[in-house]
């Protein structure tokens, strides 16, 4: 009997740790993302023979929410990197995966990106890492439908990030090891689709010229140090003003932040403020019981570094995990 290529990895493992990132950081609406040191850790094993079932366990955030399925975004972002190599997956083959997540989900904390880009990063490392990051980040926004939170969590700490008719081109900074941002961690959820639908198609020049000025100098802020500059791209006429009618307590947060001399951009799709970095996401975990938690508040360092990381344990040496090295 002929062995599929990829029966022949059963047992493999693949564990990823994926960061957190904060995107649509005030006036930067689709191009600027940071990096978060708070990370899911997900661990992949290969099974070989499992008539194509996904046996999930999940720990921390999300537990009982995503279900045990090909469609949650880790399986999603495996499977982009074997069709892009291989051709498409044996029905024969299924997953176990395993997750300890401390990103919650659909709060605007790019939890949706991290698993996307988890599957990925695990799919990549599986075959032997054909792939490079920027065809990594090309498949990421295939499956997000905007790069931001994957530029982000593939690249870690300060991104900006656009597509253009060349492909997708981001440019990272190093950010500042004292640099930290106060998450406020709603109850409310807010889906993507809402948060986009708020918004017009058409906005007027006025507007579109103040966002890009306050985008150009937050960045040159980053770049230089002058993290004065911050300030400035707090102040949003793009995104914000249309969305406060899903989360009315948005102006408050902002003006409390900035009364602090400190700078709070909103984040993406979900409603968690930040004081002192820029930060907004947006997510679609296919989650099935959503929860209600209490709302929180956390101090979190900003990613100076890609907290990714990648190991491998081949079958034949159970145990033996070993650092395994990825391209950038």
């Amino acid at each position: 009997m002929v062995m599929h290529w990829l029966a022949e990895l059963d047992g493999r493992r693949i564990v990823v740790d994926v960061p957190a990132s904060s995107a649509n950081l005030g006036a930067g609406y689709d191009c600027i993302a940071l990096a978060l040191a708070l990370t899911n850790r997900i661990e992949l094993e290969v099974k070989g023979w499992a008539r194509g079932e996904v046996e999930l366990v999940v720990e921390g955030e999300g537990k009982d929410e995503i279900g045990p399925d090909r469609d949650n975004r880790f399986s999603l972002g495996i499977e982009a990197v074997v069709n892009e190599i291989r051709g498409e997956v044996p029905e024969t083959v299924g997953w176990r995966i395993e997750m300890h997540n401390e990103i919650p989900l659909a709060r605007g904390l790019g939890s949706s990106a991290a698993a996307t880009v988890g599957g990925l990063v695990a799919g990549n490392a599986l075959l032997g890492e054909p792939l490079t990051t920027t065809d990594l980040l090309r498949l990421a926004t295939q499956i997000e439908g905007h790069p931001d939170n994957a530029a982000a969590a593939l690249l870690g700490g300060f991104v900006v990030v656009t597509t253009t008719a060349d492909g997708i081109e981001a440019v990272r900074f190093d950010a500042p090891r004292d640099l930290r941002a106060v998450l406020f961690i709603p109850e409310l959820r807010l889906s993507t689709a809402d948060m986009r639908a708020a918004l017009p198609e058409k906005v007027p020049l006025a507007d579109a010229a103040a966002n890009l000025g306050r985008v150009a100098l937050g960045v040159a802020g980053f770049a230089t140090g002058r993290y004065d500059l911050l300030r400035v791209l707090t102040v949003d006429r793009l995104h914000e003003p249309y969305r406060e009618k899903h989360f009315p307590q948005l102006p408050r947060f902002i003006a409390a932040a900035r009364e602090a001399g400190r700078s709070a951009p909103a984040s993406r799709a979900r409603a968690r403020r930040s004081s002192r970095s820029p930060i907004r996401s947006r997510e679609s975990p296919g989650s099935r019981r959503p929860s209600r938690p209490s709302p929180r508040t956390r101090i979190c360092r900003v990613g100076s570094r890609s907290f990714r990381r990648v190991t491998r344990a081949p079958r034949s040496s159970a145990g033996a995990d070993h650092p395994f090295g990825l391209a950038r």
